[in-house]
């Protein structure tokens, strides 16, 4: 029971998965990423496997459908699976399996997906393919993040009998040109994850760019009490 955006922004070429669902510490187990390559996010009934592997596949250089038909080949439960991927490129592709958990379903847009299974229904999907491609020309994380908010606007996980469930846990990831995250937030148990997810990402993002500037220029880089207190000056300085 998942709802997830995956997108290549063409503008700033990083690449992003949102995610969330009723399971637990889902940012730990679902994606897979690497900024030089593309995004994989393997859901519904988790092959713990696909996610190395279609890593693997990249660094060879397969396509993102050939890795699905890798997948489907090498996992004879893929039936159960529901998996995307985005490549550098910004070649979406998706498979849903019939036997994953109904509603269930995914839609590929120009350079991003939507998916999800244990859905309330289609509207979900929609709604956040609608909030991604509504928000274009703000940055990555805030239009996954807009997104997975529609979703769980649109109702997200649940069904007729029993009605929503909560997002117990979600997580927001972004790659820039690099194996590694600029930005991996990650909300494991909490009974309104998304809300907090959104409260994480509001007092994180200023400080990316000090974390960067820590990476890449140490000697240069003051003490984050410091760079906090100038921050805070400048805000109020209206700079």
């Amino acid at each position: 029971m998942t709802f997830t955006v995956m997108a290549a922004c063409p503008d700033s070429r990083r690449i992003g998965v949102g995610i969330a669902t009723y399971s637990l510490a889902v940012g730990g187990y679902c994606p897979w990423i690497d900024g030089t390559m593309g995004a994989i996010s393997t859901q519904a009934n988790v092959n713990l496997k696909l996610g190395p592997l279609g890593m693997s596949l990249f660094k060879l250089g397969f396509a993102p459908q050939k890795i699905l038909a890798e997948f489907e080949s090498d996992d004879p439960q893929f039936s159960y699976r529901q998996v995307g991927i985005v490549d550098r490129n910004r070649r979406a592709v998706a498979h849903t399996g019939p036997d994953a958990r109904d509603w269930k379903g995914h839609r590929c847009g120009d350079g991003y997906l939507t998916m999800g299974n244990g859905l309330v229904g289609p509207q979900v999907i929609e709604a956040m393919a609608q909030a991604f491609e509504t928000s274009a020309g703000e940055t990555l994380d805030e239009r996954l993040l807009r997104s997975l908010e529609a979703g769980r606007d649109a109702g997200g996980q649940g069904d007729p009998a029993d009605g929503h469930r909560p997002e117990r846990s979600a997580g927001l990831h972004i790659y820039h040109g690099e194996p590694y995250a600029e930005m991996d937030l990650r909300v494991d148990v909490h009974p309104t994850a998304i809300e907090e997810l959104r409260r994480i990402h509001t007092a994180y993002k200023p400080y990316i760019p000090y974390y960067e500037l820590r990476h890449r220029d140490p000697e240069h880089t003051p003490a984050q009490h410091q760079w906090v207190r100038e921050m805070e000056e400048k805000l109020l300085r209206g700079e």
